[in-house]
């Protein structure tokens, strides 16, 4: 079974940066294509970012594309999610998850497994 461990947040000023990490146990993680989603309180779960297997393809949201880029390492059986520019909407709780398949759009329904999350808040 696939675990995922989702690491990195924290608290940072408007324009400061932040590197997300999700960590595989379990399987290996190039069988998966990966996705980073964030909820915000009140708000549904939204797909942020995501990336195919071998990472050739990646797809991101309108609202952070240009400052956020999604990354993975199979051999560390590792994804990540370099955020720079961050905003004050980019607070949410940030999780990575993983699905059997990849679409040029991250769905929740698509994805099975799931990290714990991890708060990311910007704020002066």
């Amino acid at each position: 079974q696939l675990h995922l461990v989702d690491s990195g947040g924290g608290l940072v000023q408007p324009g400061g940066s932040l590197r997300l990490s999700c960590a595989a146990s379990g399987l290996t993680l190039d069988n998966y294509a990966i996705g980073w989603f964030r909820q915000a309180p009140g708000k549904e779960r939204e797909g942020v970012s995501c990336i195919s297997f071998s990472g050739a393809s990646t797809n991101y949201a309108d609202s952070v594309k240009g400052r956020f880029t999604i990354s993975r390492d199979n051999a560390k059986n590792s994804a990540y999610l370099q955020m720079n520019d961050l905003k004050p909407e980019d607070t949410a709780v940030y999780y990575c998850a993983a699905s059997y398949i990849y679409k040029t759009v991250c769905s929740v329904h698509d994805f099975i497994s799931w990290g714990q999350g991890t708060q990311v808040t910007v704020s002066s």
